[in-house]
């Protein structure tokens, strides 16, 4: 798709004007310098705006964008249930997990590990989440946004991915998640004017110029099979949405972990002035979470009117941009690139965070507060260049990357979630349960991969979880260890939600019950 010079005069200004902001929001007062406070947790001072639009523009980048326009195109509108349970999800991690996070005082998710199963357990869920982040997730944001800017301009692939690393990586290397996070809130910005913007001119298109609303109702009238919400087991596509899985199922698993325990997710919450803070931010990103299937799904269903004949799904939403008109289409591109750049720069700085705190930290207890500053900026260097490096061999030879990176994850989800649930509400578990749940989710996974192919991968999830939640509880009651930790205090927590938390998770419900209601 060529980009006319109009386009192309949006990318710069952009670039420019998201450089200055991160620049301007994380200069220091005279005579104060950056401590690991304020470096990995944004001096604990975000406020709630930021941390909503930040949760927001970590979880969404071009795989997303892309990948779930091509998965609207190919299954229809079930694949929104993954951006809706989203919503959902962060109520409960808002209201129940967020108020044990910030009383424990923690940086990190290995570091609350610590606090209640001991090092051995902190140190393997580090060491994990590293390797996941650096050549998992960076790479392929990388491999796959690059992927992206090269079919909708043309520039070499291995040009755009150094590019856009390069970039991610300088405009918040000085300034660390106080940079990402509240510049992030212009990213959100763009991506859902961009993403509002080819969603209605799709629909005006197939209204033939009569409005995105009679747009929308031909799209129904035309594909009401692609309107189903919950597939049934006949459906081609149920081993990707197995049914009411997705209500009662696996994706709860993989949503608990995503914006529960990740954290790349989680940092924002704990970079929050406080509580209330942290909880109504959470709710501002649920129903930023209710809108996206507007912005990355109805451009894909929107293309089997427009675009019916496409040789791969993941090309709709690239043709649905060479509909728009000039200075247009330049905006639409620009969502896309503030998407993987956001995105990208949310996973350095917490890669840097853990590695600095849990891993560097422990080794040279001595260091000074400004010293684990120069540690986090270099260990974001290395990290954005070992990705880049490795991008190619890791997903060049994948047609379909995002679905390996799924399947991979996958395998591990189940057991964090074990790990963190029974660590947080169950006195009695142990460190010894904790690493059987890591090393026996993977192993059952495998087990399962291996041994019964036709399973769907949501409901494999959904079973390894609770087979591994069994053998952490028979294993803690079992064997239970005179010398074990004592539990994280629950003393003094406070699960009482302000009214605007609890008015917003009232709206996310009831809307959530009609979107269902009318189409399941």
């Amino acid at each position: 798709m060529s980009l006319t010079p109009v386009d192309l005069a949006v990318l710069p200004v952009y670039a420019v004007a998201i450089f200055g902001l991160a620049q301007f929001v994380s200069r220091e007062k005279a005579g104060h310098t950056k401590d690991s406070a304020g470096y990995f947790l944004a001096g604990r001072s975000l406020p709630w705006w930021a941390i909503g639009a930040s949760l927001v523009a970590a979880n969404i980048s071009a795989e997303q964008i892309i990948g779930m326009s091509g998965s609207g195109y190919a299954i229809g509108l079930a694949i929104a249930s993954y951006e809706w349970m989203g919503a959902l999800t962060l109520l409960i991690v808002g209201k129940f997990f967020v108020p044990i996070f910030l009383q424990s005082g923690i940086y990190t998710m290995p570091q609350f590990l610590e606090q209640r199963y001991g090092p051995s357990v902190r140190s393997l869920m580090a060491v994990f989440w590293l390797g996941v982040y650096v050549f998992v997730n960076l790479t392929s944001i990388l491999w796959l946004g690059s992927l992206a800017i090269h079919t909708v301009t043309g520039v070499d692939q291995m040009v755009a991915l150094v590019g856009i690393g390069a970039f991610a990586l300088t405009y918040q290397l000085y300034g660390g998640l106080k940079a990402v996070a509240l510049t992030d809130i212009v990213q959100v910005a763009l991506l859902v004017t961009g993403g509002l913007i080819i969603a209605y001119m799709s629909l005006d298109r197939i209204a033939g110029g009569a409005g995105a609303w009679h747009g929308f109702h031909i799209l129904l009238a035309q594909f009401p099979e692609k309107f189903k919400l919950i597939l049934t087991p006949d459906n081609p596509n149920y081993a990707q949405l197995p049914g009411i899985s997705v209500l009662i199922g696996g994706m709860w698993i993989m949503n608990l972990s995503y914006w529960g325990f990740n954290q790349y997710i989680i940092q924002r919450a704990l970079a929050a002035r406080d509580l209330a803070a942290a909880q109504t931010g959470i709710a501002f990103a649920a129903y930023l979470k209710l809108l996206m299937p507007v912005i990355v799904v109805l451009p894909g269903l929107a293309a089997l009117v427009l675009v019916p004949h496409l040789a791969r799904p993941d090309e709709a939403y690239p043709e649905m941009m060479t509909l728009l008109p000039a200075g247009f289409k330049g905006l639409v591109f620009a969502a896309l690139i503030a998407a993987i750049i956001a995105s990208l720069a949310s996973k350095i700085n917490s890669t840097a965070t853990i590695f600095t705190l849990d891993v560097y930290a422990h080794l040279n207890k001595a260091a000074s507060q400004s010293h684990l500053v120069a540690v986090g900026r270099i260990t974001a260097v290395v990290a954005v260049a070992l990705a880049v490096v490795t991008a190619r061999p890791l997903l060049g030879r994948f047609d379909q990357a995002f679905q390996y990176i799924q399947e991979f994850t996958g395998f591990f989800t189940p057991g964090i979630v074990v790990i963190f649930l029974l660590g947080m509400f169950w006195k009695q578990a142990t460190s010894a349960a904790a690493l059987i749940a890591a090393i026996g989710s993977a192993v059952l996974s495998l087990m399962f991969k291996l041994g019964w192919p036709a399973l769907p991968f949501m409901d494999r999830v959904g079973m390894v979880f609770l087979l591994t939640l069994s053998a952490a509880v028979a294993v803690s009651l079992l064997w239970p260890q005179p010398d074990q930790r004592s539990p994280v205090s629950l003393e003094g927590v406070r699960y009482a939600t302000p009214p605007a938390f609890n008015l917003a998770s009232a709206g996310v419900i009831v809307i959530l019950t009609a979107l269902y209601a009318t189409w399941w």
